[in-house]
């Protein structure tokens, strides 16, 4: 039902059958389960993280709904779950300097005779100057990239597709690597028979910070995905414009990134407000 009907990433498919599937395993036996046998997972969770265990209350609540609209079930045992108040944590960024630092080694590495640099930098240079997300970057296939157009077809969560600007510098760096990159394959970034992986992307980032002396847990997909989110709304970029760059179903979602700029918020109110600048007069 999520793959037909939802069009769930290949991410989310396997999420929800992991946390499905360890839930069977504690109660022993989801379809056939009680209010009072769901009643020990909370505590069976005590270690996790909350935003794990929403994740997993989640999944078990969208099960039996499931299960009660193909008429499986005619009670819905997950009521005895809580429903956990989560709080969405600020974003972690990096700072226009260390995003400097990061471009500077990278442009450094990317000689005509070293392919993996060259991708390296066509990777960065999307990540930051795009805001794709690590699965939309890595399966990008080679007809998502026009000759004659700044713009990148770029399938998202839920299978639906946008279109996605590239700057200049990116396209560039694109480029490079499309004059070395194996032609046999039809992913922009190759990898064996399919394309580069998740798990290798964080690697090719966390060994870039290293090697630009930044500390590796401070840069990832994501987080340059922040960078690329905040840095803009700082140069004036409108949230709805942004809602439509990042791919966003909602614009509560995109709205997390007005409190990471709120010191330019601040700011604005002090110089800008009437009655700042009478205070400043007086």
């Amino acid at each position: 039902m999520l793959a037909a009907e939802r069009g769930a990433a290949r991410n989310t498919l396997d999420a929800y059958r992991r946390d499905l599937g360890q839930a069977d395993e504690i109660v022993g036996g989801l379809a056939r389960a009680s209010r009072e046998d769901l009643s020990i997972l909370p505590r069976a969770w005590a270690e996790l993280a909350p935003a794990t265990i929403a994740r997993k209350i989640s999944a078990l609540r969208q099960f039996y709904a499931f299960m009660a609209d193909e008429g499986l079930r005619e009670d819905d045992p997950s009521s005895a779950l809580p429903r956990p108040a989560l709080r969405r944590p600020l974003p972690k960024i990096l700072s226009h300097e260390e995003i400097e630092q990061l471009f500077a080694r990278c442009e450094a590495e990317a000689t005509a005779d070293r392919p993996l640099a060259l991708r390296q930098l066509a990777l960065l240079e999307l990540l930051y100057g795009s805001g794709l997300r690590a699965t939309e970057l890595v399966s990008l296939p080679v007809n998502a990239v026009p000759r004659d157009a700044p713009f990148l077809t770029v399938t998202g969560k839920g299978g639906q597709a946008r279109m996605v600007p590239i700057s200049q510098r990116a396209a560039k760096a694109i480029a490079r690597w499309m004059a070395v990159r194996p032609p046999e394959s039809r992913f922009l970034f190759p990898s064996g028979k399919a394309h580069l992986s998740r798990i290798r992307l964080y690697q090719i980032l966390k060994e870039l910070a290293v090697r630009t002396d930044l500390p590796p847990e401070k840069v990832s997909p994501h987080v340059l995905r922040h960078a690329f989110a905040t840095h803009l709304l700082e140069g004036g970029a409108d949230l709805r414009a942004l809602q439509t760059l990042l791919g966003h179903a909602d614009i509560a979602t995109t709205q997390i990134y007005t409190h990471v700029d709120a010191a330019r918020l601040v700011r604005l109110v002090n110089e800008r407000h009437p009655l700042a600048r009478a205070r400043l007069s007086d």
